[in-house]
């Protein structure tokens, strides 16, 4: 069983830039499909980013596309989100997550249920 956990979270000023980091332990994270969600108080988790187990195919939230870009190391076990131009409405607290190779392709790439492992989250605050 995968276990995550994320760092790189902060307070920034809206128009800076943050790194989260994902680093994964007890599985091989070359075996699973990878997301981004973010949850800000009162509303629902949404997806932010998602990676193909070999980096090769990404997806993007419409609000974040351009702005946020989704990697992955599989050697080093970690998952990162590089977010620029951040905006107030970006604060959220953000979690990785993890589902299985083969529940890859069955269905949305934003939906939460279908992640099997999640990190405990990093805050992000972004100021005006």
């Amino acid at each position: 069983q995968v276990q995550l956990v994320e760092s790189g979270g902060g307070s920034v000023q809206a128009g800076g830039s943050l790194r989260l980091s994902c680093a994964a332990s007890g599985g091989a994270l070359r075996y699973y499909c990878m997301g981004w969600f973010r949850q800000a108080p009162g509303n629902e988790r949404e997806g932010v980013a998602s990676i193909s187990t070999d980096g090769g195919s990404t997806n993007y939230a419409d609000s974040v596309k351009g702005r946020f870009t989704i990697s992955r190391d599989n050697a080093k076990n970690t998952l990162y989100l590089e977010m620029n131009s951040l905006k107030p409405e970006d604060s959220a607290m953000y979690y990785c997550a993890a589902k299985r190779y083969f529940l890859c392709n069955g269905g949305p790439w934003y939906r939460v249920s279908d992640f099997t492992y999640w990190g405990q989250g990093t805050q992000v605050t972004v100021s005006s």
